[in-house]
C-alpha cells in the first residue's frame, strides 16, 4: 500500500472503524512514522497535531485500538483503519467520538456474541441451550418468532412489535450460525439482487 503523505504536509486523515460493528469511532491523523509504528506494533498510533508528537491511542488509558485491516482511498491520501477496540474510544468515556446514542450496527456485534457462544459453549448460555437442541428446534423457534412478529404488527403496540421483531432477528442469527452462515452471506445475496 502506497500512501501519499505529501498532500497534507506529511499528514493523512485516518478514519477508525470497529471491525465487528462497522461503527465509525474516531478521526485522527498519521504521518509516515505513525503508520510504520502502527504496522509494527499492531496498535494504532497517530500524530498528535496539538502535542506535535506520536501518540498511541490507549497509551495512558489502556483503551488501545488493535489494528485489523487498513484500506487506502482512491487518491492514496486517506486511510480507513478497521480495529478491535479495547474499551471506549473517546476520551470522554463514550464508545465513539461521534457520540451516537446507540450502536446502529449492534446486530453485527450480536452476531459475534452468538458465534462466540457457539465456539465456547457454557451451560448458562441461552444460545448454547438452543444449539444443543439441534437445527430443527432452532428453525422451529424462528418460525414461532415470525408468527409472533406478524401478530404484533397487526394487533399489538409498537413496543410489542419491536420486541417480537428483535426476538425474530436474534433467533434468525442463531439459525444462520447453526447453518454455518453469517449476515455477510445474507448481505451479499441481497446486494446481488439489487438492480
Amino acid at each position: 500500500m502506497t500512501i501519499d503523505f505529501s498532500k497534507g504536509e506529511g499528514l493523512v486523515p485516518v478514519v477508525i472503524q470497529d471491525t465487528e460493528t462497522l461503527e465509525v469511532l474516531m478521526l485522527g491523523y498519521m504521518n509516515e512514522e505513525a503508520w510504520e509504528k502502527t504496522q509494527a506494533e499492531g496498535k494504532v498510533t497517530f500524530f498528535s497535531r496539538s502535542k506535535n508528537r506520536l501518540w498511541t491511542k490507549g497509551e495512558e488509558s489502556g483503551n488501545f485500538l488493535f489494528l485489523d485491516t487498513a484500506h487506502i482511498d482512491c487518491d492514496q491520501d486517506t486511510l480507513l483503519i478497521k480495529v478491535h477496540p479495547v474499551g471506549p474510544t473517546c476520551h470522554t468515556g463514550t464508545r465513539s467520538c461521534f457520540n451516537t446514542d446507540y450502536n446502529q450496527n449492534f446486530i453485527h456485534r450480536l452476531e459475534g456474541i452468538v458465534k462466540h457462544r457457539f465456539d465456547f459453549p457454557s451451560e448458562e448460555s441461552y444460545v448454547n441451550r438452543l444449539r444443543t437442541r439441534g437445527l430443527n428446534k432452532i428453525a422451529q423457534k424462528v418460525g414461532e418468532e415470525a408468527v409472533e412478529t406478524v401478530i404484533a404488527a397487526l394487533a399489538e403496540t409498537e413496543k410489542d412489535f419491536i420486541n417480537e421483531s428483535s426476538d425474530l432477528l436474534f433467533h434468525l442469527i442463531v439459525l444462520l450460525r447453526a447453518k454455518g452462515l453469517s449476515l455477510k452471506d445474507i448481505a451479499a445475496n441481497l446486494e446481488s439482487r439489487h438492480q
